[in-house]
């Protein structure tokens, strides 16, 4: 099994090679769709047949494959039941988003690089899910960073393409320079970079801590948490299918797997926690109420993401690994239905933007129901699967009051901010609905359903968005992801629930009011703050992006003038000294002629006067 479970990212790899040597149109289009699709199956039924066959025990192998001086580097697999239903959601997801751009990418002519680029991609986050050594994990990790930045920047006719593309890299950059030293720092002090290894090592308390909070500037980068969010909702200019790759089963997910990966190192380090209670916190509150007031169809899904990956965080914080895991999986389910079905709508109706939508439930009766499923497990709305992940996270905060790993405060902290978000949720979710299904069309076209190879991935999605939560109910689910249960329907159901009614209630009544008008109007002066993110965009630019263009500009103007001015410097003053040297040894012919003449009688003269004397 060691073998199959080191097949999962090999078998992407494979066919992103290929794909890469295809020619970008005719018989290379075809084969590039063949292959992606071929692959992207064989991903997901490998992840199935490991799940399956976990029974025996987790699987943990590997070679010997280099030294870092006296540290082994392994390609190895370490694959429990956590791992190996995390490859199945990864590969049902790239097989989804596959079958799906053959359609929504019919007439771009780069498609066969771009199916290459998503195998990649699917193959990169796959060797994070089953590696068993931190130097290969780390190699996925970055390969995953340089494919979002290919796929975000795919669409070269978008202006802003190049620039999302762009900052989402050097964003996940900033974290992925933390999370390299602390690889290295546990690894120094492991004395392997073995997973097994590591994790059964003794560190001081001291550097515990520094290794894992290096750790979590990776995670809140590939994640999008608060301070380094702000990358993910400008991604939107990618295609919609990468939005779905990256939002539910790529990237956003690999830093909270990684912290499940390694938690035990985390429960060891209580201040590490706290700090990700406080930054979870904030995120999740930050992107729900981001994403009330955006027009942008996909920016309201985006900051819906920054908003749940928080949930997923704030589980970690509380002691809760299970729960995060949980929600997870279902968040990869009902996030990749609501970008597919976003691609959807915007096929039909030529643009983004809610203003232009309205009206479309009949018009688009199969989408609606699919979107409708997908926001009700966003929501939290039972029986959809996001109401059972999101319930347990929230009532693992509760349970955790005071008793967590973290200090008390942490875990009442991130049990207030996720009621709150649960509100905010509830409302951005009908606002979204209604403007979009609802009432009089606002738009010039009415658009009609997309074709099956686009319809088929969001009807399949659907399944799992709905029925997923409930598998929370099964012992050997929830044994799987290393928890005894995780649903406990109790008291500490009814306030999401009560949040969950209230913030519905008042997003219909917003829209009752005025169908033709937005509901984020109803914020007032609060509405252009929330769209613009609380502004944390123009502070990053202010703070960080300017006084470094402003000191590369310096930097490069002293370079001029300095550096590049002394050496052309140094040889002009050299070329004029030899024109000025050049210009004492030229004379004019005639002048020359008779210089030598009369040099030549007066050594004559000499001559005669010498021999006479004799």
């Amino acid at each position: 099994m060691s073998v199959v479970a080191g097949a999962l990212p090999a078998v992407p790899l494979l066919a992103a090679l290929l794909g890469l040597l295809l020619p970008a149109r005719g018989v290379g289009r075809a084969r590039a769709g063949a292959i992606a699709l071929g692959v992207g199956g064989a991903a997901a039924a490998l992840g199935l047949a490991v799940a399956l066959a976990l029974h025996n025990g987790p699987v943990d192998g590997g070679y010997r494959i280099a030294d870092f001086g006296d540290l082994p580097v392994t390609l190895s697999v370490r694959v429990d039941g956590a791992a190996a239903l995390v490859a199945v959601a990864v590969g049902v997801v790239a097989l989804a988003v596959q079958v799906y751009s053959v359609a929504y990418l019919t007439h771009d002519d780069r498609y066969p690089p771009y199916a290459a680029q998503v195998s990649l991609f699917t193959a990169a986050m796959l060797l994070v899910v089953v590696s068993g050594d931190l130097i290969a994990l780390l190699v996925g990790w970055e390969v995953m960073g340089i494919c979002s930045y290919l796929l975000i920047g795919h669409d070269r006719a978008l202006p802003e393409a190049p620039g999302a593309a762009v900052k989402a890299f050097l964003v996940t950059r900033v974290g992925d320079v933390g999370f390299l030293i602390g690889i290295a720092l546990l690894g120094l002090s492991a004395g392997s970079f073995r997973i097994a290894d590591v994790l059964a090592a003794h560190y001081s308390p001291a550097r515990l801590t520094l290794a894992t909070l290096l750790l979590l500037a990776g995670v809140a980068g590939k994640s999008a948490q608060f301070p380094l969010h702000t990358w993910l909702p400008d991604a939107m200019a990618g295609p919609t299918p990468i939005s779905a790759l990256i939002h539910a089963a790529t990237m956003v997910a690999a830093g909270i797997y990684v912290v499940t990966r390694l938690y035990p190192l985390f429960l060891g380090a209580p201040a590490t926690l706290a700090v990700l209670g406080v930054i979870a916190s904030i995120t999740m509150l930050l992107g729900a109420l981001a994403a009330t007031a955006q027009d942008d169809i996909k920016r309201v899904l985006a900051w819906s993401t920054v908003s749940q990956i928080g949930y997923m965080a704030g589980a970690l914080a509380v002691g809760a690994a299970p729960e995060a895991l949980f929600h997870l999986l279902s968040h990869a389910a009902f996030k990749a239905l609501l970008f597919l079905a976003a691609g959807c709508v915007i096929h039909a109706v030529g643009t983004n933007s809610m203003a232009a939508m309205g009206g479309l439930r009949r018009a688009l009766p199969v989408t609606f129901w699919c979107f409708t499923v997908g926001l009700a497990a966003l929501a939290g709305v039972p029986p959809f699967a996001g109401f059972w992940s999101k319930d347990a996270v929230v009532a693992a905060a509760f349970d955790a009051r005071g008793g967590g790993p973290a200090a008390g405060w942490v875990d009442w902290v991130v049990w207030l901010s996720a009621l709150g978000t649960a509100l905010a949720t509830a409302w951005y979710a009908t606002r979204l609905w209604l403007r979009t299904f609802f009432g009089a069309s606002r738009g010039d076209r009415r658009g009609h359903e997309a074709g099956p190879l686009m319809l088929v991935p969001v009807v399949a999605l659907a399944v799992p968005a709905t029925l997923l939560g409930l598998a929370g109910l099964v012992p050997g689910f929830a044994r799987q992801l290393g928890a005894p249960a995780l649903v406990h329907l109790n008291a500490a159901t009814v306030p999401p629930l009560l949040c969950l009614l209230a913030g519905a209630l008042l997003g219909w009544a917003l829209w009752r009011r005025a169908p033709a008008a937005d509901p984020a109007l109803a914020l007032g002066r609060a509405a252009p703050v929330f769209a613009a993110a609380f502004y944390l965009d123009a502070v990053q630019r202010a703070a960080v992006v300017r006084p470094v263009l402003w000191l590369a500009a310096l930097v490069r103007r002293a370079d001029e003038s300095l550096v590049d001015g002394a050496v052309e410097a140094t040889g002009r003053h050299t070329m004029g000294l030899g024109e000025a040297v050049g210009r004492w040894h030229r004379t004019a012919l005639p002048r020359a002629t008779a210089t030598v003449l009369g040099g030549a009688l007066l050594i004559g003269l000499v001559a005669v006067l010498l021999a006479g004397a004799r």
